[in-house]
């Protein structure tokens, strides 16, 4: 089957912005034009309060800043995100084949699964989602959205797998959330649904088709914006992102190179992800091979893979405690400082938002690859975005940034009157 042959329906928006980012250029000493260094000159200065002459030459300056971002966290669906592109496949699939739910899988505060609960009620399906780990005591971020969106929702505690030994862990895990599934579909088939199972993070030939296809659309906005890019950063997680935008800039023969940024320490092995490619070359007839030496990954300073010693890991932190951190952070969905630096660092120069599960980690990883000079600014590079806002209001991240940001009046301008 040709990719362009493939029918999707409309869950959530595409065609979503292509950006410049001159204000984090300017602020990371990579813009070159005088007057984007004009507009720059003090990051805390709206571009409102500027003269109405200054703002044309800034507008003019931004296009050609270098830094662009890719707003696929305006997609539309449940407070936008990635996933959206897949589910558009996903969903016609299951439509297509006479499903009547969608069940899914993820960490307590899986972006995905927001997504697929939100995709699902928007095409009457029930929405089911199992989530690995332990009832949470409160509910927050993704988890309340779900609940808003009427998702049934099963807990699967793993934790009794700890004790086996490290080799043996994942496995077991992964065993007992299989076999939670099954019984989950057994008792919705035995009333009567058809449910379609959808990996984590939408991983399946279908979705990552989504990806293939946002190609041509980035190209096509390069072209209408005249942007010269050669690069596109995107997260490394479950792949399914990933492999698609690799895919589609081989078959598409896009000028950009995709380069992927590990979300956790403990990442996907780079030979699954080129297993994967090649199966959707083959499935889609793109007519390519993918080797593992083709692929390009960055982990950040605490890996052999990552950069040398003494290198600049970040342009605003990059230590906790005494530990160097690598762009995947501490672990999974792990809050920590350095990822906190960047996203004050993107909301404070463009007002855009990342998340510290995925994109604050991305977002460390390109801005690094910057200061470092295996991008170039000069040579146009895009941030992929994609989404993961309501995980900035799970309990654990709050909690975490409760003294950076709320424990000090005078440092955190915040000011109180009192009658």
């Amino acid at each position: 089957m040709k990719i362009e042959s493939l029918k999707s329906v409309p869950a959530g928006y595409i065609n979503t912005p292509l950006e410049p980012m001159p204000r984090l250029a300017a602020a990371l000493g990579l813009t070159k034009d005088a007057e984007a260094r004009r507009m720059s000159d003090t990051l805390t200065v709206g571009l409102t309060d500027a003269p109405t002459d200054d703002k044309a030459n800034a507008s003019d300056a931004a296009s050609h800043c270098g830094l662009y971002i890719k707003r696929d966290d305006m997609t539309g669906l449940a407070l936008g995100g990635n996933k959206a592109r897949k589910l558009n496949y996903i969903v016609n699939y299951a439509l297509e084949n006479g499903y009547t739910a969608l069940m899914t899988f993820g960490g307590i505060q899986t972006n995905h699964g927001r997504l697929t609960v939100a995709a699902a009620v928007r095409y009457g399906l029930k929405p089911i989602l199992v989530l690995k780990g332990k009832k949470p005591d409160y509910l927050s971020g993704n988890l309340l959205l779900d609940r808003l969106m009427g998702a049934d929702i099963y807990f699967a505690d793993t934790s009794a797998a700890d004790a086996l030994p490290a080799a043996e862990q994942a496995a077991a895990k992964q065993r007992y959330v299989n076999e939670c599934a099954a019984q989950i579909i057994a008792e919705y088939e035995a009333r009567g649904d058809k449910v379609l199972s959808v990996p984590v993070g939408g991983q399946t030939v279908i979705g990552s088709a989504g990806y293939i296809q946002a190609i041509p659309e980035i190209m096509a906005q390069m072209k209408a914006q005249n942007i010269r890019a050669k690069h596109l950063v995107v997260g490394y997680g479950s792949t399914g992102t990933f492999a698609g935008l690799w895919a589609g800039a081989k078959y598409y023969r896009a000028p950009f190179e995709v380069i992927g940024i590990p979300i956790e320490p403990d990442y996907r092995p780079v030979e699954e992800t080129v297993d994967f490619i090649n199966e959707l070359s083959e499935y889609f007839e793109m007519g390519f091979t993918c080797r593992k030496e083709d692929l390009h990954l960055e982990f950040g300073c605490d890996s052999a893979d990552g950069c040398r010693p003494g290198d600049s890991l970040s342009a605003v932190g990059g230590t906790v405690g005494q530990a160097p951190v690598g762009y995947g952070g501490v672990g999974y969905n792990e809050p920590d400082a350095v990822t906190e630096s960047y996203i004050e660092l993107l909301a404070r120069t463009e007002a855009i938002f990342v998340d510290p599960c995925y994109t604050g980690k991305v977002l460390h990883g390109y801005v690094d690859l910057l200061k470092r000079g295996v991008i170039r600014a000069e040579d146009g590079a895009i941030f992929m975005h994609t989404g993961g806002a309501p995980g900035l209001w799970t309990k654990e991240h709050l909690d975490h940034m409760q003294e950076r940001y709320w424990s000090d009046e005078e440092k955190d301008h915040v000011h109180i009157f009192n009658l």
